[in-house]
C-alpha cells in the first residue's frame, strides 16, 4: 500500500489516522510505502526546537497504525520533509526506531531515502527487488530536483549485480518529465483541461483515455522537474522495471504506459493539506513474485460515509485550495487584467457618454 503526501501539521488531523487505520484494516497489505511529504515541514510549529520535538510527534503518530496492526513500512522523503529543523537524516533515525521499519544500507550518508528491498520467496530466493528513491526539493533552474545521477548509477550497480535482473518497481516523491509523455496536450477550452506551469507555461493536459484507466483522475498537471536526468532511460535498458510511482500532485491518480513501464500516482491522503475531496485514498499494488502486478486505489469514500469528517470547514477548504504558488500568481494576475479591461471599457463608455450629450 503506497501512502502518499499526509503532509501533517504538529497537530495531526484525526482523519488522516483513522484513514489509514481503516484502510489497513481493510487491505491488510504485507508492506505499506510512505513516499514523501509525511509532514508539512515548512509550517513554523516544525521550526526551532519545539519543531524538532513536532517532527519526531507526528512520525511517531503516522506509523503508529503499522505498529498496532504489525504491518512493516518503508519511506522515502519528498520536498517538504526536509523544510523542517530536523534534516532528512535525523528523521530517518527516527523512523528506524519502529521495529515495523524495513530498510537496507542507503546509497549514501547523506541521502538515506534511496535504497532498495528485496522480495524473496519461502526459500529465500530473491524474486524482485523494490527500489526507493529520495527525489530530494528544488532545483537551482527554479523548479523541482530530479533524481541525480549518482541515484541512477547506483540502480545500475543493484540492478547489474542479478543475472537475469529481477522483476523490480520503484517509488518516489516528485514525479519524472515522462509523466507529461503519458498524458494529453489539449486546447485550453477543452472539457476538463488542466493548466499547466513551469516549463510548460500556458499549456493545457487531460488524461489520454486510450493511457488509463476508468476511474483515474487528475486535478493538476505533474509538477515535474524541468531537467530530464535519464531515469527513466535507465529503468528502460534491460526491462526489469515495470513502474514507478510517485506522489507529490495531491489530486492526481492515474496509471499510464510509457514504452512498457507504468507511470502512477497515488493521490495524497491527508487531511491537513489540499486534496481531491473524498477521493483522497491510497494505491494498492499487488506484485507477482514472477512479475507482473496489478493496482488499484482505495478512497474515503470507499470505506466511510461522505457525511463523516471529522472537521468539514477544513475538508471543504482544503478540498478547493489552490495547489501552488504558480496557481495563485496566474490567476491573480488574470484577475487584475481583467479587473483593468473592464476599468477601461467603463471609462471608455463614459466618455463615449459625455460625447453623446455633447
Amino acid at each position: 500500500m503506497q501512502i502518499a503526501d499526509t503532509q501533517e501539521s504538529a497537530e495531526v488531523a484525526i482523519d488522516t489516522i483513522r484513514f489509514i487505520s481503516a484502510a489497513l484494516e481493510r487491505e491488510k497489505p504485507d508492506l505499506v510505502i510512505f513516499t514523501g511529504d509525511q509532514i508539512k515541514g515548512y509550517s513554523s510549529s516544525f521550526q526551532g526546537k519545539k519543531g524538532r520535538e513536532n517532527v519526531r510527534k507526528v512520525i511517531k503518530a503516522l506509523v503508529t497504525p503499522l505498529e498496532q496492526k504489525g504491518i512493516p513500512f518503508a519511506m522515502t522523503f519528498g520536498n517538504h520533509d526536509g523544510d523542517s529543523a530536523m534534516t532528512n537524516s535525523e528523521q530517518f533515525e527516527i523512523y528506524k526506531e519502529s521495529p515495523m521499519f524495513v530498510y537496507s544500507a542507503p546509497v549514501n550518508d547523506d541521502d538515506k531515502g534511496t535504497y532498495y528491498l528485496t522480495v524473496t520467496d519461502d526459500n529465500g530466493v530473491a524474486k524482485r527487488l523494490i527500489y526507493l528513491f529520495d527525489s530530494h526539493s528544488k532545483d537551482p533552474d527554479g523548479g523541482y530536483s530530479a533524481v541525480q545521477p549518482y541515484q541512477i548509477d547506483w540502480y545500475r550497480g543493484i540492478r547489474d549485480s542479478y543475472d537475469p535482473p529481477l522483476p523490480s518497481i520503484a517509488f518516489q516523491h516528485i514525479p519524472a518529465p515522462e509523466y507529461f509523455e503519458v498524458i494529453k496536450q489539449v486546447g485550453r477550452f477543452s472539457k476538463g483541461s488542466v493548466r499547466a506551469y513551469g516549463n510548460h507555461k500556458n499549456e493545457w493536459y487531460v488524461l489520454d483515455p486510450d493511457n488509463c484507466g476508468q476511474n483515474d483522475f487528475m486535478g493538476e498537471t505533474p509538477a515535474a522537474p524541468f531537467k530530464n536526468t535519464g531515469e527513466i532511460d535507465a529503468f528502460l535498458e534491460k526491462k526489469e522495471m515495470e513502474g514507478l510511482f510517485v506522489g507529490h500532485d495531491h489530486n492526481n491518480s492515474f496509471v499510464a504506459d510509457y514504452k512498457g513501464i507504468k507511470l502512477g500516482y497515488s493521490q495524497g491522503c491527508g487531511f491537513n493539506v489540499y486534496g481531491p475531496g473524498y477521493n483522497r485514498g491510497f494505491r494498492i499494488l499487488d506484485l507477482d513474485e514472477n512479475g507482473g502486478f496489478e493496482s488499484k486505489t482505495v478512497t474515503f469514500s470507499d470505506i466511510f460515509d461522505k457525511n463523516d469528517v471529522t472537521n468539514k470547514g477544513k475538508f471543504f477548504i482544503y478540498s478547493y485550495a489552490p495547489t501552488s504558488v504558480s496557481q495563485v500568481l496566474t490567476a491573480a494576475k488574470e484577475i487584475a487584467i481583467v479587473a483593468l479591461g473592464a476599468g477601461a471599457t467603463a471609462l471608455v463608455i463614459k466618455n463615449l457618454r459625455k460625447i453623446k450629450k455633447k
